[in-house]
């Protein structure tokens, strides 16, 4: 009868079950006993078996944590860098993707190999070093912004995803009177949702991660501090010891005799894991259509 299973069905079904929950569990399990040891008391930590739940549960690691000055600016700081930065790597992707994909334009082959060439080649360390001195970058807020205006593989995905997009509604608006500017404002940019929600998040990821032009550029500029720089300096001073500024009126090594290394590289890992984990959601429609659909030409 219709409706009716095979008992084959239903073992392949519980297969399929229990394929599922292994790979949710792989997939949960790191981030839960981070999360676990994170909160679990530093000395306890030290014998290990720590799993999904802590032990002896305790917000001390956390706490001693924020006691360290900087953070709040450097929280403020990476928020603007990332909102900034992706905001303007956006606009400046999109830009260049809408030109490369323009078939009347006549230098988009040698540029587009020009950008490809980026992907595999660099200037290194001191040229970009000496470049940003050179354009009054260093000690303001812009150089966390303009480095990362153009990405070359954010572009490639952008005008993939043009490039699957009907002409006809380009040649429309052409006839209508539209101008290039235009048709990439009103007609263009509303059908990048899935490609832009991509990209947004590459760069927001990249942005909200970065700490190493922190501290090539503004590493001795407090205000100008990025809180995963701040985390970082935090890291190496539980872990060098003896030692480094006092927190809560305690020195250095006192505050290592009530925590461990361990215990706060973890819960610096939850604290620079979960802003993305709460964007991440809202963005997820799109991210398998942008990538998708942006590498398929109509």
């Amino acid at each position: 009868m219709k409706g009716r299973t095979s008992p084959s069905d239903r073992v392949f079904d519980l297969i399929v079950y229990l394929a599922i929950l292994l790979v949710a569990v792989c997939t949960l399990y790191p981030f839960l006993n981070v999360l676990a040891i994170s909160l679990n008391d530093s000395t306890d930590t030290v014998r290990g078996g720590i799993t999904i739940f802590p032990r002896h549960l305790t917000f001390e690691n956390y706490s001693l944590i924020f006691s360290f000055g900087g953070l709040l600016t450097g929280l403020k700081i990476s928020v603007l860098r990332t909102v900034a930065g992706t905001i303007a790597g956006l606009l400046s992707s999109s830009m260049l993707a809408y030109v490369l994909s323009r078939a009347d334009f006549d230098g988009r082959k040698w540029l587009s190999v020009f950008l490809a060439m980026t992907m595999y080649v660099s200037g290194g360390l001191i040229p970009s070093y000496l470049l940003m001195r050179d354009m009054q970058l260093i000690g303001t807020f812009w150089v966390y912004v303009l480095p990362g205006l153009v990405s070359a593989f954010n572009v490639f995905v952008i005008r993939s995803f043009i490039d699957g997009l009907p002409i006809a509604l380009q040649e429309s608006a052409k006839l209508d009177g539209a101008n290039d500017f235009t048709i990439y404002r009103r007609v263009i940019l509303p059908l990048l949702t899935p490609a832009l929600a991509t990209v947004a998040l590459f760069l927001a990821v990249g942005q909200w991660n970065a700490w190493f032009d922190t501290y090539l550029y503004n590493g001795s500029n407090e205000r100008l501090t990025t809180l995963q720089f701040e985390l970082m300096k935090v890291l190496q001073s539980t872990q060098a010891g003896g030692g480094g500024q006092a927190v809560n009126g305690m020195t250095m090594n006192q505050l290592m005799n009530r925590i461990s290394p361990e215990s706060v590289k973890m819960a610096i890992t939850v604290i620079v894991t979960v802003p993305i984990l709460l964007v991440y959601p809202f963005l997820q429609r799109y991210f398998v259509t942008g990538m998708t659909l942006g590498a398929v030409k109509s």
